[in-house]
């Protein structure tokens, strides 16, 4: 019997936060192999807040999604059959461009193998491992360099990029204020993570709370938000200082375009603002799991994962990202784990 496949297309783009109608769940039968094609199961399926980005018909680093095409998402899986020379049922692997789907036929040349790690579980390779731990750590070590005592102020804290982003940077040195929703959020990122401090963005006024925290001015910015919030730390940097803008999640959902910050400072406080893109670091894993590594296993850096169960339920877990109701990296548990 054919296997049936499971996929969410894209129906319409959406306006504001993603609601039912925008994207459907239909079934339709897993085409045969052809030649270097392997057929891949969908373990897990990783939620970022970029997949909100690829629904909008605008330019980003990656086309839009088309309407009737599968949503693209970054996943984890196991080989099913194969006609590779290169990959055998059981591989475990990522595509290099996956779906929202229980199946994947891709050809060879677009997976790559997944290494465990030693002691670590398979959720590790999506998140502090995978494509979250190489954003965090190359945004803080690479566009920032921050030099030991410079403070840096770090937006959506307590999310996959940015908690892990702060521990590195607190490895390197540097005084971390994080920015997070919820006092238990907050409570998280400076009595479990060593955060320095912590601002609720919920309950106080962020801009205040930077003028207590840190009077004289911060130096970086590791910027995950935009908006409001990136404009008052924004406002806050030093001369020479650094921002890194690495997501401007505020403004996935809107209707309108948020508040920009005054780039007069740019000028007059010789200020360096630079975006950038994790697949640019992607060549460079390997440095990454040179330092992270050690990092995990006495504990330097901690990490979280958020999964929840059921390709059918990943539209209402997306809407996580927005509205807060998650902690650390957001995962879908798309099938089980193969056994060993």
């Amino acid at each position: 019997m054919a296997r049936v496949n499971r996929q969410w297309v894209l129906r319409q783009r959406p306006k504001g936060l993603v609601k039912p109608g925008d994207l459907e769940l239909v079934e339709a039968p897993v085409p045969a192999l052809n030649e270097s094609e392997v057929l891949v199961r969908t373990i897990y399926l990783s939620l970022d807040p970029t997949n909100r980005t690829w629904m909008n018909d605008a330019e980003g680093y990656l086309p839009p999604v088309p309407l009737g095409g599968v949503m693209r998402g970054l996943t984890l899986g196991v080989v099913e059959e194969s006609r590779s020379s290169r990959f055998r049922a059981g591989d475990i692997v990522t595509p290099l461009s996956g779906g929202w789907a229980d199946y994947a036929v891709v050809a060879e040349m677009e997976l790559r193998p997944v290494h465990r790690a030693a002691g670590l579980p398979l959720t590790a390779n999506l998140s502090v491992l995978g494509m979250t731990g190489l954003t965090a750590y190359f945004g803080v070590t690479d566009v920032l360099a921050p030099k030991p005592g410079e403070t840096i102020v770090i937006s959506a804290a307590a999310g996959a990029v940015g908690s892990i982003a702060g521990q590195v940077a607190k490895a390197r040195g540097a005084r971390v204020i994080g920015i997070a929703g919820g006092p238990e959020k907050c409570r998280w990122l400076t009595e479990e993570l060593g955060f320095d401090a912590a601002i609720d963005y919920k309950n106080e006024d962020v801009g205040e709370a930077l003028d207590r925290l840190a009077p004289d001015g911060v130096e970086m910015n590791f910027e995950n938000v935009g908006g409001d919030i990136m404009i008052a730390v924004f406002n806050r940097l030093k001369t020479h200082g650094r921002m890194a803008v690495c997501g401007l999640i505020s403004a996935y959902n809107a209707t309108k375009a948020p508040p920009s910050p005054n780039f007069s400072r740019i000028i007059t406080h010789r200020l360096t603002v630079k975006g950038f893109l994790v697949l640019d670091y992607a060549p460079r894993a390997r440095e990454m799991v040179s330092e992270m590594g050690p990092w995990l296993q006495d504990g330097t850096v901690k990490w979280k994962v958020h999964v929840d169960d059921g390709l059918e339920n990943a539209l209402g877990s997306l809407n996580r990202l927005f509205t807060g109701d998650h902690d650390g990296k957001l995962l879908v548990r798309v099938s089980e784990e193969p056994a060993g």
